[in-house]
């Protein structure tokens, strides 16, 4: 009997090591796809120190009457800015005129003032409206790419309406304008 065991042991052994064993899985993963979009957005910012009035003061020297030639203001900044997506900026303006002293200004005198108004930093040209200009081809710029940033707003290049040798009107009130337009291109 003693030698009866060792057989059966190995008989056992031999079954336990020859039978295949099947493995049961202890995990299964499903995936889920997590989509989303985003809309091409262009926002303008906000002014800095939210004055946004270029106040130029007196317009003429008033020993000539003629336009000051040494007419300037400090530069505006637009913070915040951004687009999306691929976008252009566009300046316009509008002449510095008389508000009160509408009709036709008599001989010798002008009722309006051009400057150019100029937006950059969202492009590496800045974009440029001259308002004493039939056209204006630089007035609007095109950046390829989204783009956050600071777009600084300045006037140059003052001029009477009409020309140099024409003095200003009186008026209280002299009134002109510039806007800046960022739109998205898809």
């Amino acid at each position: 009997m003693n030698k009866a065991i060792p057989l059966a042991l190995v008989l056992t052994s031999g079954l336990a090591v020859s039978t295949p064993a099947f493995a049961q899985s202890t995990s299964d993963a499903k995936q889920f796809a997590v989509i989303g979009n985003v809309p091409a957005l262009c926002a303008g910012g906000t002014i800095d120190g939210a004055n946004a009035t270029f106040d130029l003061g007196v317009l003429v020297d008033t020993s000539t009457g003629f336009l000051r030639t040494d007419l300037s203001a400090p530069a505006k900044t637009i913070s915040g800015s951004f687009c999306s997506i691929r976008s252009t900026i566009r300046v316009d303006a509008t002449p510095i005129a008389a508000q009160t002293f509408t009709a036709a200004p008599p001989a010798g005198f002008a009722r309006t003032v051009d400057f150019t108004a100029t937006a950059s930093g969202w492009t590496t040209t800045p974009a440029r409206y001259a308002t004493g200009s039939a056209t204006h081809p630089d007035a609007t710029q095109t950046r390829s790419t989204a783009f956050t940033g600071d777009i600084s707003v300045a006037l140059s290049q003052f001029a009477t309406g009409g020309g140099a040798t024409l003095r200003l009107v009186a008026d209280p009130t002299y009134l002109g304008t510039v806007t800046v337009t960022l739109t998205a291109v898809d």
